[in-house]
């Protein structure tokens, strides 16, 4: 028998008490978490007075309260559906799961003057995809900041104009205000209006603040930082610049493109006048980019223009921001990579600044998994239902990217086929790279073993 050695005893007990000892790394923390907030939210949803005429059922609060928190948008029962305080719920899952539980976490520990441990640093690290822990605290008030001054910002100037105008009723107009404006800073794509957005396809200032909104929640609050911080475009950090031209150039292309497509559809934009069309058509472009919302009736929109939105919608927002999707940055290292490649050019240069190779790859690596992960969902849900294959496409990719538009198959779905959508807005929300990576453990020390190169034939 072993003797018991009191100092290894003592200092087990220590890397115990600090949670070292508990093998949790910080992506299952943050994934623990987002569950942890989808269970109360399922508890809340599925009490008898959170619907409007009937109680939901525990799957239909489950399947909401996922929807909220990863800022889907997908429904089994629509907002319209649940009584006030289920819709309050909704939408406060919606802003908890929009910002992350940890930006919540984080403030609050300096709030109460704690210092923050090295494990709670690495899971800021972790949920604000920074390198350096010493702008961890400067960034988790900024993101509550920012969100404060767009949300209420939004939320005033929705409210003076539903209400200025006649639209809505006091009362109404401010309760409609901030729901819709957490929805959109969030890109959530929740609406409280029948058709979403279309009755205000002739409304420009209702397009202009909420597009506007969406925008600035897609961007990802380090871009945002930096522009408020820099004020100048000669001073703001290339990576910015990147995100904002690129954000720029997503949503003009996909306004054109879909201008284009729809504009002669009767079904669609073709019932529309000229200017109802440009506006209906860039609402749903930057709704796209991972918003949910809907200006027509996407159900009979064509098939050209539903590759085009599930194209969008897997691209995403900028990284740290509330929306969803690969990432405007991932898909402009893999495009810069492509282009290097083909150029032969030995390194990745975007705006004269070199890409290291740690990046290119975690760029593949997110992509490949998403487009693994998408593939293996259609596929299950093509055995589980015999529904048109582009109306199949669409709900995987809307699930996957965090979005929520969808043909209105939801609800339509069975039950297997919507705890694959389920499962798909968890990875999208957490990040189908963090996922791996919390269910594989990572060793921590490097391999200095290097092995000799081999030909290998690709393409």
């Amino acid at each position: 028998m072993h003797k018991l050695d009191p100092r290894r005893s003592l200092e087990t007990f220590r890397r115990i008490h600090r949670g070292g000892n508990l093998g949790a790394s910080p992506p299952t923390i943050l994934a623990s978490g987002f569950l942890l907030l989808i269970a109360v939210g399922t508890v809340l949803l599925a009490l008898p007075f959170a619907g409007a005429e009937k109680p939901l059922s525990l799957f239909e609060a489950f399947f909401t309260a996922t929807a909220g928190v990863t800022v889907t948008g997908l429904v089994i029962v629509s907002p319209q559906e649940l009584s006030l305080f289920g819709q309050l719920v909704c939408i406060t899952l919606v802003q908890i799961g929009g910002l992350g539980f940890v930006t919540f976490a984080v403030v609050s520990a300096i709030t109460l003057g704690h210092r923050i441990s090295l494990r709670q640093q690495s899971l800021a690290l972790e949920a604000f995809n920074q390198t350096s822990t010493a702008r961890v605290k400067d960034t988790a008030i900024s993101v509550l900041r920012i969100t404060v001054i767009i949300e209420l910002a939004t939320i005033l100037s929705l409210f003076f104009w539903w209400w200025g105008s006649g639209r809505l009723p006091l009362g109404t107009a401010l309760y409609y205000a901030v729901f819709h404006a957490v929805a959109a800073f969030n890109n959530a794509g929740y609406a409280l209006f029948d058709h979403s957005l279309g009755a205000f396809t002739g409304d420009g200032i209702t397009i202009a603040i909420l597009s506007t909104t969406v925008i600035l929640g897609g961007l990802g609050f380090p871009v945002i930082v930096d522009v408020l911080r820099k004020k100048r475009w000669s001073r703001i950090q290339p990576y910015a610049k990147l995100i904002i031209l690129t954000a720029l150039v997503l949503n003009f292309t996909g306004f054109v493109l879909i201008w284009a497509l729809e504009s002669t559809n009767p079904l669609t934009l073709g019932m529309l006048d000229w200017p109802e069309q440009l506006k209906a058509a860039w609402m749903q472009s930057v709704s796209l980019r991972t918003a949910g919302f809907t200006t027509f009736n996407v159900e009979v929109m064509d098939d050209s223009t539903t590759l085009l939105a599930a194209m969008l919608m897997f691209i995403g927002g900028g990284s740290m921001s509330t929306a969803g999707g690969i990432k405007v940055g991932t898909f402009v290292v893999i495009m810069a990579a492509v282009f290097a490649y083909l150029t032969q050019r030995k390194e990745v240069v975007i705006l004269q600044r070199s890409i290291s190779s740690e990046s290119i790859q975690k760029a593949l690596a997110v992509a490949v998994i998403s487009l693994l992960t998408a593939c293996i969902a259609l596929f299950l849900l093509t055995i589980l239902e015999d529904i048109p294959f582009s109306n199949l496409f669409l709900e995987v990719i809307a699930a996957l990217s965090t979005t929520g538009l969808s043909h209105g198959i939801t609800s339509e779905l069975s039950r297997a086929s919507q705890c694959v959508l389920i499962v798909l807005m968890f990875m999208g929300r957490v990040g189908p790279l963090t996922l791996v990576y919390s269910l594989a453990v990572r060793s921590r020390s490097r391999n200095r073993v290097r092995y000799p190169e081999m030909e290998f034939q690709v393409g």
